[in-house]
């Protein structure tokens, strides 16, 4: 059976890009355009990320992920050492603002086949909402809908 994704009951949900970044921390791990793809796999292995996004001065210009690499380093049989991130990097890139909740996240990364997305304030990058965070969040909201249930259960009739 296939589940469908309902928006009006994820978009209730009063988790948010921001809510996740407060919990997580707003760390974003940059590189430039012009590094070679081999140093930003470095990067991201050294960080243990599974995306670096790309700056040029203080604009956000692309992300390069590990499906990237993958895709166009490995099955293309190019030189990840001579190969620049700017030439594989996918742009432009999926971004939200800090407001958008939780539900929004989940569509649009179910939507455009994502598994980061950038998160802006004011045309800034202010951190990464990735879809294990979202996960996560959503777990962790079954799990306090749960024990509020399991209450009401045992104690329908409170003094």
């Amino acid at each position: 059976m296939t589940r469908v994704y309902n928006a009006d009951a994820a978009d209730k949900l009063a988790v948010t890009a921001r809510t996740i970044l407060d919990e997580k921390g707003s760390k974003v791990i940059t590189i430039g355009a012009h590094t070679s793809v081999y140093d930003a796999v470095a990067k991201m292995d050294e960080h243990r990320v599974g995306a670096v996004f790309v700056v040029d001065g203080d604009a956000l210009v692309g992300v390069l992920s590990e499906r990237d690499y993958t895709r166009k380093i490995i099955l293309q049989g190019r030189s990840s050492r001579e190969t620049t991130v700017a030439e594989i990097m996918s742009s432009p890139v999926v971004s939200v603002e800090a407001t958008t909740s939780l539900g929004q996240c989940m569509h649009l990364m179910t939507d455009r086949r994502v598994r980061h997305l950038a998160v802006v304030e004011a045309g800034s990058l202010v951190g990464v909402v990735s879809i294990g965070d979202v996960v996560r969040s959503i777990v962790s909201l079954q799990a306090q809908t749960i024990d509020q249930l399991n209450t009401v259960i045992r104690d329908p009739y409170p003094n």
